[in-house]
């Protein structure tokens, strides 16, 4: 038998606003303890000298993370113009300075030309993984690995400020793109250099709710003691921050369901969905086959899961377990 996991069963998600200086994983990893929760994971790693939306998602809602990893992301970078760095950020050694001659007249010039598909090679200093380690493992170690290209799409980048040296920008791209490598691009064809001074993730597509802090969430953590299974502990003021696990997903239309097509539905078979007063057939408008869509039960809107739309029906991609009896 495998070893049973310990800690409490949580359903939810936790909008973290990552501090910095902090990994991703890290920042997980205490949040989970504020809850005592035996199963969680996030939905796409920041680097720790970014700021930021991190959905962190627990029990149920961590078979949704998948659908965030593919999502868009919106990013507030600021970039220092005239040094380049081996990293592309503040922590790297600086490898060229150039003078910073530019004006803001040639940045919005240069601006359209990194908008739309194109190629890029993510940084040895990333967090993707070479034969199980972070590429950033080997390049702390001197190692070059080969990295392949992969096609990104920048949907907006609109300046938002510029005061020589610094240069502030508004970006809005596909999943896997790396804003360090965007801002090493642009110094580089600005002429001068540049490298990420501050990132901050503002926005993921289909990602709804309030962030809160690691000390916001310290704070309304209970007291531990010794006995983590000591069930006086009261975790109801901190669990009030749990959003619904669809949260993250709001990009997919809703799919009311009844209440046997809901037990269907969760036992991984087909079902049909209804036809809705008038406010609510927007919800079914346009609906093609293999859309995917968020399934909920009628009688109180509780989440099923995420289906695809065939034949008329929706059928089951993950389905939530947690859901409550009528």
């Amino acid at each position: 038998m495998g070893r049973r996991k310990s800690g409490r069963n949580v359903n939810g998600v936790i909008l973290l606003n990552k501090p910095l200086h902090m990994s991703s994983n890290a920042a997980l990893q205490k949040v989970r303890r504020f809850f005592n929760a035996n199963k969680a994971g996030h939905t796409g790693a920041l680097d720790p000298l970014a700021t930021g939306l991190l959905p962190l998602c627990f029990g149920e809602a961590t078979k949704l993370s998948h659908f965030s990893l593919e999502a868009d992301k919106g990013y507030r970078v600021t970039a220092h113009l005239g040094i380049r760095t081996t990293t592309s950020d503040a922590e790297g050694e600086v490898v060229a300075e150039h003078e910073v001659d530019i004006d803001e007249a040639q940045i919005r010039a240069l601006l359209p030309q990194f908008m739309g598909k194109q190629l890029q090679s993510p940084s040895m200093y990333s967090a993707l993984k070479h034969e199980g380690r972070p590429l950033y493992a080997y390049a702390r170690e001197g190692i070059e690995v080969p990295r392949k290209t992969r096609e990104i799409e920048i949907k907006e980048i609109t300046l938002l400020g510029y005061q020589a040296p610094y240069l502030e920008l508004d970006v809005r791209c596909s999943k896997g793109t790396y804003i360090r490598t965007l801002i090493d691009d642009f110094g580089q064809a600005l002429g001068c250099g540049a490298h990420v001074s501050a990132l901050h993730r503002t926005w993921i597509e289909g990602v709804e709710g309030e962030m809160v802090s690691i000390e916001q969430l310290q704070q309304l953590a209970p007291e531990r003691f010794d006995d983590e299974r000591d069930l006086a502990i009261d975790y109801s003021a901190i669990e009030q921050q749990l959003l619904p696990h669809d949260c993250i997903i709001q990009q997919f239309p809703v799919v009311d369901i009844d209440a046997a097509g809901a037990a269907r539905f969760q036992a991984g078979n087909p079902a049909d969905y209804l036809s809705h007063q008038q406010d609510h057939d927007q919800h079914h408008e346009g609906l093609q086959e293999g859309a995917l869509v968020r399934a909920k039960r009628d009688q109180d809107q509780a989440f099923l899961g995420v289906g695809f739309i065939r034949d008329g029906k929706v059928w089951p991609k993950r389905v939530c377990l947690d859901v409550p009896p009528i």
